[in-house]
């Protein structure tokens, strides 16, 4: 994957309302494009991607954007969880060298903004004790303040727990295991986690019997809420989320081919099914 450094004028998206299901305010995501390479991801072939899945860019002034962004809302008080990782994971494997997301992490600690995490990869934890100290440091909106006990919110994804599934369709992502491990530690370390089941896999992990394998193997690992939401598959470019997913199928489940097509449009296969429990 070629690599492309790119300058931008705002890092800092303002959300028209509060995020229901992510509670945030804000969306920030250090890089365009993402690097895990995840099969169904819905950015494939849509602007926050691109069409060209081949070029992973860098928004190498992101830093000092968000602290001119950040010194202003946090000036008004306009504080809100920021969304770290709505279009792009915060951390993948060339972070370990760029630290953009961990210089990020930084200016929310300065302006006390909190801040919820999502990812799949064990990356995070290099980063977890300045994230132990936004968590004690951050100042909470006032529609949440009186509810809500943590700055951070850690949110691990997941489309399976099935390893060999996972390997297909999440070729870039730490391992399942990892991942599970890495969000026990982050609950005994004493941070609000949680799993985002987004999205499942239709006709592979959507069955009540492998949802409530997961649903398990997630609580079991500390998890203190969990989302669950559904595939978005769009487009007919070659680089399109849609014919990247059916691409994959055709190689290795080519009976779910005809299932999937007859889902017309964009597919939202399990919508509206959630299961959340906040622990405040």
């Amino acid at each position: 994957m070629m690599i492309k450094e790119i300058k931008v004028k705002s890092v800092l998206n303002k959300l028209k309302v509060q995020d229901d299901w992510f509670l945030v305010d804000y969306s920030v995501n250090p890089f365009m494009g993402c690097a895990l390479n995840c099969v169904y991801c819905y950015i494939h072939g849509s602007k926050y991607g691109g069409e060209d899945t081949t070029t992973f860019q860098v928004k190498v002034n992101a830093p000092e954007v968000l602290y001119r962004q950040l010194k202003k809302r946090a000036r008004r008080r306009e504080y809100g969880f920021i969304g770290l990782g709505s279009s792009t994971d915060p951390y993948p494997p060339l972070e370990k060298d760029l630290q953009i997301t961990r210089e990020l992490l930084k200016i929310i600690y300065r302006f006390k903004f909190p801040v919820n995490v999502t990812t799949k990869s064990t990356l995070i934890l290099r980063d977890l004790e300045l994230l132990r100290k936004i968590d004690e440091k951050a100042i909470l909106p006032p529609k949440l303040g009186n509810k809500l006990r943590h700055g951070v919110i850690v949110s691990f994804s997941f489309s399976t727990v099935d390893p060999v599934l996972a390997g297909i369709f999440e070729p870039g992502a730490s391992t399942v295991e990892e991942r599970l491990e890495t969000m026990q530690k982050f609950k005994d370390e004493g941070f609000l986690v949680g799993a985002n089941l987004m999205p499942i896999l239709p006709f592979l992990s959507d069955s009540e019997e492998e949802l409530d394998k997961m649903i398990k193997q997630m609580k079991d690992h500390g998890a203190e809420f969990i989302l669950v939401g559904g595939m978005t598959l769009f487009g007919d470019k070659p680089s399109d989320c849609k014919v990247r997913y059916l691409d994959v199928l055709k190689e290795h489940f080519p009976e779910l081919v005809p299932k999937l097509k007859n889902c017309s449009g964009i597919l939202l296969h399990l919508l509206g099914l959630i299961s959340i429990n906040w622990l405040y």
